[in-house]
């Protein structure tokens, strides 16, 4: 007979029973775990921009100065020939073979680069000569990522710098104005751009900036006279005209920022950023800068004259040290003190003498050996200056008209402008794609054209383009053999942008678009 309330208490019980199982199924699995919520993040501001104002203004003044330099710094490639034999850049034959070179056969073409900043809206630009020098090619990729040819109009290692121009005439760019480098302040912010390019595998690393303080002015690091000793288009006693005056500054200046612009907070060009006054060329918690009244001075001459022309005193000097200041009478610890006068030189015809000091240059003090080469290198051969001497513990005035530098510089020979097929100028090499390379790529077959090479810091190593890529198309038409790839790519105008579809290693397809650089 059926009883209800047996019923249920069967049912009760076998829901207990279900609900028990069920709890434990899901303690072993975790599903029990205590839940959490949601923590309450705030987002309002800690400090008072009241608090912090001043701070916050000179951020948005660099944000500002950013803004308006970057677009004129430039990247600078270049692509020097490197033969073989016992040359700066060679190998000797008797070592090729640790390196797999053959008897005979050159070192593949070396490339570097650093940064410049556009000057004209003609495309001139200025630089490092270090950065240039022996250059056999040069390109110029501008901040829009277009790449130009460029030529050499001028390079002066005795200041480190130089001037190129950018091989585009129908292009208008952006300049930089100069500002006046005597005007700086020690303490005074300074913002040094620069565009290294791409580090590897083709990482974009466009633009830097790093902000610091003049930390410094004047500082004399005999490296460019070091340089020029070891130049064979110097003679040794050419060394003695490098100009070093370096600004120094506590803002990171690696080789990428090289040849950019250093700027005060107006935005104006106040010295060329030169990571060659370092030890190892890298930042070692300083950086140095040629001043750009400087600089400037040179480059006009570059521009008018293809070289520097050096106005010229004729002596040899060096800084004034405590015991000289003592013995020779001086009010202060400053000038130049003279160690020898060259034979018919204007100094001498205009009566300086042998340990004769040099306090002042028209009336205005001279503080270094380097102070005083950088106020003269900014005028020119035939000028009149009036130096102040001391001379037996007594000033003197001394009038000078300046001659011009008998440097042994070898002529400026333009860097070729080399005929190169597109493909070439995208950076990359091909073959056909046959058993061998497929394999060795691992192409699913063995048709085709390959990407055998990649030419670092190129237009198709920037768009992340790798060896071993097969292209099947060049803008919608399909590649099956060099000849094909050559037409197709012929038909691009420098500065267009070309689409690649390419099969990489083990198969499937992507579509890359890369910019023809510029002619």
């Amino acid at each position: 007979m059926y009883d209800p309330l047996r019923a249920k208490a069967r049912l009760l019980t076998y829901v207990s029973l279900a609900f028990l199982l069920g709890l434990g199924i899901a303690s072993g699995l975790g599903w029990t775990a205590p839940g959490y919520a949601m923590p309450t993040i705030s987002e309002a501001p800690q400090v008072s921009p009241e608090a912090v104002r001043p701070a916050l203004d000179l951020s948005e003044a660099f944000i500002n100065v950013s803004n308006v330099v970057t677009p004129a710094v430039v990247r600078i490639e270049v692509v020097r020939a490197r033969g073989g034999g016992n040359g700066a850049q060679g190998v000797p034959e008797q070592f090729r073979r640790f390196f797999d070179i053959p008897e005979g056969q050159d070192l593949p073409p070396q490339r570097s680069g650093g940064s410049g900043f556009i000057i004209s809206e003609d495309g001139y630009v200025l630089t490092n000569d270090h950065v240039v020098s022996g250059a056999d090619e040069i390109s110029v990729t501008t901040p829009d990522r277009r790449t130009y040819s460029a030529e050499l109009i001028g390079a002066d290692p005795t200041t480190d710098v130089a001037v190129i121009r950018i091989l585009a005439p129908d292009e208008v760019f952006p300049t930089l104005s100069f500002g006046d480098s005597q005007e700086l302040m020690v303490g005074e912010w300074i913002l040094a751009v620069g565009n290294p390019g791409f580090g590897g595998s083709g990482t974009q690393l466009d633009y830097t900036v790093t902000a610091g303080i003049v930390s410094a002015k004047g500082r004399s690091l005999q490296l460019l006279s070091q340089e020029l000793a070891r130049n064979p288009d110097f003679r040794p006693a050419d060394a003695g005209f490098a100009i070093e005056d370096f600004i120094q500054t506590d803002a990171v200046i690696n080789p990428g920022n090289s040849g950019g612009p250093m700027v005060n907070l107006r935005g104006q060009v106040v010295g060329i950023n030169s990571a060659i006054a370092s030890q190892t060329g890298f930042y070692q918690g300083y950086g140095f800068a040629i001043p750009i009244n400087l600089a400037r001075r040179v480059m006009e001459d570059l521009i008018e004259y293809g070289a520097v022309r050096r106005p010229w005193m004729g002596i040899q000097m060096v800084n004034i040290q405590p015991e000289d200041a003592e013995y020779y009478g001086l009010p202060e610890v400053q000038g130049a003190l003279i160690q020898d006068v060259t034979s018919g030189s204007p100094a001498e015809d205009a009566g300086v003498e042998r340990a004769d000091v040099i306090v002042a240059l028209d009336g205005q003090p001279v503080t270094t050996s380097g102070n005083l080469q950088n106020r003269v290198a900014q005028l020119r051969p035939g000028d009149q200056i009036t130096i102040t001497v001391y001379r037996d513990k007594a000033p003197r005035d001394i009038t000078i008209r300046l001659g011009q530098a008998p440097i042994n510089q070898a002529p400026v020979e333009q860097p070729r402008v080399a005929e190169t097929r597109t493909e070439e100028k995208l950076g990359i090499e091909v073959a056909p794609l046959d058993s061998e390379l497929a394999d060795r790529f691992n192409q699913p077959e063995a048709e085709g054209i390959v990407i055998t090479d990649i030419r670092a810091g190129g237009p198709a190593n920037r768009r992340g383009i790798f060896t071993g890529e097969r292209i099947l198309e060049v803008d919608g038409q399909p590649i099956e053999s060099e000849a094909d790839l050559q037409a197709a790519l012929d038909a691009v105008e420098p500065g267009q942008v070309v689409s690649l579809l390419l099969m990489p290693p083990g198969g499937g397809s992507r579509i890359v678009n890369v910019r023809v650089p510029g002619s």
